[in-house]
């Protein structure tokens, strides 16, 4: 064919190009997005604020002390932190007046403003997968558990505002359930990402790590029960409108969850016990010194005594 007729069929062509959707994916973008731009956005604080200034700035010595395991995982707890501590400020005020006032999804953020409660909300479940898809990336060492949960969450939060789009029966109630979920996983887990943090930051502070340990087990645990029992009174009084599929996966899904929060538990319990361990032993040392020298006291005192008799 020439050149000069190949043109002429493109130019036609782009002329004629039928209006219509992009791909059946277009619903889907949310989690694309989560992998693709919340990805970079993380990597870009986590390199060039964290790494290269802001962690060797305030830390010195103790972060130039870590190894590669735990070295990502010192990092990795700052973003996750920092990234809830976020969500938390930006997303309480929407929570609260969707979940337990009046608001709905569409109602104005600010009175007169574009932006609604659902939009904030949104972009707060896509900050969270975000930066679960962060860890799972990111970490050297993870847990089968943490790994089930994170991939679960993510793929519960996109599904839930990916049938939003087509406005199915559950597809609000079910975005709802999840914001109550992510809400127990940000309070309960802050506490976690502190403690891991001191561990590596005050490694021979075993009063001050017993403390903060036992403090995030008993919080992880409580957490765990009130979450459970919050979830399941919305997913109780909300039955009617739940369809089959949903009645059954979502007790599931929600077992998986208290299974990962169960094993942070546990894994807080004995790192707990692990620094009470070493009290115990510190003492037990110290005491046996103590009484090492008071028997050569009492020993040179009765050589002292014999030698100059009053």
């Amino acid at each position: 064919m020439l050149p000069h007729v190949k043109s002429s069929i493109a130019d036609n062509h782009i002329r004629k190009f039928p209006l219509t959707s992009i791909s059946a994916l277009s619903p889907y973008s949310g989690l694309i997005i989560s992998v693709v731009l919340l990805r970079v956005v993380l990597f870009l604080i986590k390199f060039y604020i964290l790494e290269l200034f802001l962690l060797r700035k305030i830390y010195r010595t103790k972060y130039a002390e870590l190894d590669a395991v735990n070295w990502r995982s010192f990092v990795n707890h700052h973003i996750a932190g920092g990234t809830k501590l976020t969500i938390l400020v930006l997303a309480v005020y929407p929570f609260g007046a969707v979940v337990f006032g009046k608001a709905g999804f569409h109602t104005p953020f600010v009175h007169g403003s574009t932006v609604t409660m659902g939009d904030i909300l949104v972009v707060s479940a896509q900050m969270l997968a975000g930066m679960f898809l962060f860890e799972l990336i990111y970490r050297t060492k993870i847990s089968p558990i943490s790994v089930v949960h994170h991939m679960a969450s993510i793929l519960v939060a996109q599904a839930a505002i990916t049938i939003s789009v087509s406005e199915n029966k559950d597809s609000s109630v079910e975005f709802l359930l999840c914001t109550v979920w992510g809400a127990f996983d940000i309070i309960c887990e802050m506490l976690p990402h502190i403690t891991i943090i001191a561990y590596r930051v005050y490694p021979d502070s075993h009063q001050f790590l017993a403390t903060i340990f036992r403090a995030a087990c008993f919080t992880t645990f409580s957490g765990t029960i009130a979450e459970t029992m919050v979830t399941m009174y919305f997913f109780g009084q909300l039955w009617s409108r739940w369809t089959l599929p949903f009645k059954i996966l979502t007790p599931i899904l929600h077992l998986a969850f208290s299974a990962a929060q169960f094993h942070g538990t546990r894994i807080f319990f004995g790192l707990w016990r692990k620094q009470e361990r070493i009290l115990r032993d510190q003492r037990d040392t110290e005491k046996e010194m103590g009484e090492e020298d008071s028997s050569r006291d009492g020993i040179f005192t009765r050589i002292s005594t014999r030698e100059n008799p009053v």
